[in-house]
């Protein structure tokens, strides 16, 4: 029909219809509902019994947080308000103990007074890892990050204030020779030399220089003994002292495992394989009544530094693994370009392979990390206090709080969700920026 035909007949419009909406069924909400929840007979049946389960379990739960107490010196205070405002056979959370005894689920027994010292600890660890973990933080703060960790030891467990600093020159007594002899004698021989050199530094002349300075010029915080830590400062310290140590002992693994050489090759494969063979709690045994066989006569190794290394070994054999995953994923070509552009092996890593390896194995990096945060909670096996069952076995111990039992368990799991999920959404958005930067 021509356009003649078209204008001259009746019943074919000439004007242009304005948008509307799309139907009701279509677009919003109800479409959502249509398409992923009732989709089909077995996914509406699905739905249906999904929806009656949640009912079932609000209406069991819900009136036990509805009926918590805050304000209580005892369960048995909490029990008898908890009658007197619901009715004979009423129940109730008692939350008064978690109001009561807070300081120690988060502090364990650290010494009041002293709190200002962890808190400082915990915000200090956001200006060392935040120009590593996010973009708008200023990288003027990066040096702030290798101080850290000596400086949060300090803050934490006290003492001389000539510690860290004699402890922070030996490393960067050990870094300066690796910089001055690499371009002579190639980085693993100087890396070697700087190692021994530290490592005779540390045995033989710390010390002595820790103990002249202290007594020409005494200075520090005072002492915090290691069984004073409990509850989530003890969680949060063996897991971030173990996240951060085990990444890089990872890395190291990953590559040994790969290495040509058959003595560095056969020395990550041992420890990768025999650490995995081994349950963790074997591992904090070993670190708890074993490890002392094995060192000089009368020396004093900190418990918690025992098992922050014990920790840190468990979780970088699976990091290791996950990493070797991102390397195998890795095109030859990536390899063979490093080459044909004249890198050698350490350049070649850290400019090209590791940068793709890494962003690869993101998730199951942060997985290892979430994993071995949640297994602090078993430090409670070699008589250190947990947030998970330490601290509530203490509490329970008091007459008052005798039979207190879900209350410590939800707020503790509570914690543990916030700071697992916050890690689990930040490795969410870290994947999406790695991927937008790459086009």
């Amino acid at each position: 029909m021509s356009d003649t035909q078209a204008h001259s007949v009746a019943y074919v419009r000439d004007t242009m219809l304005p948008q509307q909406p799309a139907p009701a069924g279509q677009s919003g909400a109800v479409q959502w509902l249509r398409e992923n929840l009732f989709s089909g007979w077995l996914n509406t049946l699905l739905t249906l019994l999904g929806v009656a389960l949640i009912y079932t379990l609000v209406m069991h739960f819900l009136p036990w947080f509805l009926h918590g107490v805050w304000d209580a010196n005892s369960i048995k205070e909490c029990r008898t308000i908890i009658t007197d405002r619901y009715g004979e056979g009423a129940t109730g959370a008692c939350w008064a103990v978690i109001r009561e005894r807070w300081h120690q689920f988060i502090f364990g027994f650290y010494p009041p007074e002293l709190y200002w010292r962890p808190i400082l600890t915990f915000l200090l660890l956001f200006v060392a890892v935040g120009p590593l973990l996010f973009t708008w933080v200023p990288r003027v703060l990066a040096w702030f990050t290798p101080v850290y960790p000596f400086l949060a030891v300090w803050l934490l467990w006290g003492g001389s204030g000539w510690t860290p600093i004699m402890i922070f020159a030996g490393f960067v007594l050990g870094a300066a020779i690796l910089l001055l002899l690499s371009p002579r004698l190639g980085s693993i021989m100087a890396f070697s030399i700087g190692a021994f050199v530290a490592i005779l530094y540390f045995l033989f002349v710390v010390g002595l220089l820790i103990g002249g300075l202290q007594a020409i010029l005494p200075w520090g915080l005072e002492s915090v003994d290691s069984a004073k830590f409990g509850g989530f400062l003890l969680a949060i310290t063996l897991g971030v002292g173990g996240i951060m140590m085990s990444l890089p002992l990872g890395i190291v693994l990953a590559l040994g495992r790969q290495s040509d050489m058959p003595l560095v090759k056969g020395f990550s494969v041992v420890f990768i394989e025999f650490i995995r063979g081994v349950p963790l709690i074997t591992l904090l045994f070993v670190a708890s009544l074993l490890l002392n066989y094995f060192l000089p006569p009368g020396t004093n190794f900190d418990i918690i530094l025992r098992v922050m290394i014990l920790v840190t070994f468990f979780a970088a054999a699976y990091i290791a693994e996950v990493i070797r995953g991102g390397l195998a994923a890795l095109p030859r070509g990536q390899y063979e370009a490093a080459d044909a552009l004249g890198l050698d092996y350490w350049k070649a890593q850290r400019l090209i392979i590791l940068p793709q390896a890494l962003k690869i194995s993101i998730p199951g990096i942060v997985s290892t990390f979430i994993g071995m945060f949640k297994d602090t909670t078993l430090v409670v096996f070699v008589g250190l206090f947990d947030p998970l069952k330490g601290i509530p076995d203490f509490i329970r111990a008091d007459f008052n709080w005798k039979g207190i039992y879900w209350e410590p368990f939800i707020f503790v799991g509570a914690i543990f969700f916030i700071l697992n999920f916050a890690m689990s959404r930040y490795s969410m958005s870290l994947e999406r920026r790695l991927q937008r930067d790459n086009h």
